[in-house]
């Protein structure tokens, strides 16, 4: 599965990977890879792919779940697909308590001890998914864990889903995607050592320019 999700990630340019010419994160870190898997949601054959597959993880993974949660903006639509492909409830969690109405954060109804998995896009540092992962915990919510579609594997990312001691399950990750791009002709063989080493420390910019 990891393989076939690199694969159609890449053929819609959902992940699109550049180390010659870096793209620049809003955090000003510089970065040989841009993902935007919102495009799956306009291919309908790669969507098909990506919300069967999560459906499958969640079906494997956490066979208990009650209830699905979106992260708000990007995991809303895969949150919705997968609960209908699984006929289960599903809600999405904002990235802040509304200023109007009831004052919802969580959006869907919601009892607590309910078993819940999050639903995400994406994880690079993991600071979002864990931000709502709390927050339905603090709703009583029993969180089993998140499926995503792409993870980048950092070091920062893995540390901070381990001290919130949540484990999450990724389609496919950057290991893979590099890996595919290389033997399809998107990067240079070379390229993949210099992807991989970015993912390794973000801060290090050595690998710019082909020097590993």
């Amino acid at each position: 599965m990891q393989n076939k999700i690199a694969k159609d990630l890449l053929s819609i340019g959902a992940v699109f990977l550049r180390p010659e010419q870096p793209f620049t994160w809003a955090s000003g870190i510089k970065s040989p890879i841009y993902c935007d898997n919102r495009l799956t949601l306009t291919a309908p054959a790669v969507r098909n792919d990506v919300e069967n597959g999560l459906a499958e993880l969640v079906r494997r993974e956490y066979p208990d779940v009650e209830v699905l949660m979106g992260t708000s903006t990007a995991g809303i639509a895969h949150a919705a697909i997968v609960g209908h492909l699984m006929n289960l409830p599903m809600g999405y969690v904002r990235s802040g308590a509304k200023d109007h109405g009831r004052g919802n954060q969580i959006e869907g109804r919601l009892e607590p001890g309910q078993k819940v998995v999050v639903v995400e896009d994406l994880i690079s540092t993991a600071g979002s998914c864990v931000e709502v992962v709390n927050v339905l915990r603090e709703a009583g919510a029993e969180v089993l864990g998140i499926v995503s579609i792409f993870t980048y594997g950092m070091k920062k990312g893995l540390e901070r889903l381990a001290a919130a001691s949540v484990k999450n399950v990724s389609l496919t990750n950057l290991d893979a995607v590099a890996e595919i791009a290389a033997a399809e002709g998107y990067i240079k063989p070379e390229d993949v050592a210099r992807v991989l080493k970015f993912r390794d420390n973000p801060s290090d910019e050595s690998w710019i320019g082909g020097a590993l």
